[in-house]
């Protein structure tokens, strides 16, 4: 990957950049790798989390896409991959607009190279815990039309969240922000009660020092008073998964799913 961005500290690993690693990606560094051969060599399965909840937020936005929602707001969206937020929403809405949200140095380089002839795009970095800042924010005022629909996207990020920085109240802010037929899409890690969820979860604590995997009640509590869309929170796997002929179901689909598919889990939710 590229050296020498300003403010990168390559002697601790970051959240985005083992993301990128287990997808597949380049912009990461030694410390980063370390970590994630740590999950495919003693966790063989586990990177199937990452893929699960990627293909989950392809599907959600295509679907918000295609239900006419043109605005959309990614926290802690990572570093630029293969079918970006902005990419799938472009591709059924040219004009969307996209305003994504990191605290690493690297993914606002990345992302604003990536984004830099496309006008209806901004990056932005900053701390999802600062909502206030990032409603604030220039780019966000000038992108966001905040008397219109958005979408407010919290994917795989909300359970590197403390219980005493309270996830919740973060959902609550974006929620008194943006007007009725708002979409919110969340995914989030599974307590699964077994010996994968509690040595995946270690390794992340170990790592990170920040978050928890969260229970069913408690990952369907972030989504407050909003109205959870069929069907339901469930693994990300089976959240409207494609069929053969490229339409989206809204059952379950039939095939058993791994352990580890099992621990990343994903909902869309409409504010009435």
């Amino acid at each position: 990957m590229a050296e020498g961005f300003s403010g990168v500290d390559q002697s601790k690993p970051s959240i985005a950049r083992v993301y990128d690693y287990l997808l597949g990606g380049k912009d990461n560094y030694d410390v980063d790798r370390v970590i994630g051969d740590k999950f495919t060599r003693d966790l063989p399965g586990s990177v199937a989390i990452a893929h699960a909840n990627r293909q989950n937020l392809v599907r959600a936005v295509r679907e918000l896409a295609l239900a006419g929602i043109e605005q959309f707001i990614d926290m802690g969206s990572g570093l630029p991959t293969a079918d970006n937020v902005h990419q799938v929403a472009q591709r059924h809405i040219p004009d969307a607009r996209v305003v994504y949200i990191d605290n690493d140095p690297i993914v606002l380089a990345h992302g604003r190279a990536l984004l830099e002839d496309n006008p209806h795009t901004r990056v932005i970095q900053a701390d999802v815990r600062d909502p206030h800042s990032i409603r604030q924010h220039p780019d966000t005022i000038d992108l966001i039309d905040f008397d219109r629909p958005v979408a407010v996207i919290h994917s795989a990020i909300l359970h590197h969240i403390n219980d005493d920085e309270d996830p919740r109240s973060i959902v609550d802010y974006w929620q008194r922000q943006v007007p009725s037929d708002s979409y919110f899409f969340i995914s989030h890690f599974r307590s699964g009660g077994n010996p994968e969820t509690a040595e995946a979860e270690a390794v992340l604590q170990a790592t990170f020092g920040r978050g928890r995997w969260r229970t069913d009640q408690e990952i369907r509590d972030l989504f407050g008073d909003l109205e959870v869309l069929e069907p339901g929170i469930v693994p990300s796997s089976l959240w409207r998964p494609d069929t053969t002929e490229g339409l989206t179901r809204i059952g379950p689909a039939e095939r058993d799913l791994t352990v580890w598919e099992r621990l990343i889990v994903g909902g869309l939710a409409r504010k009435p």
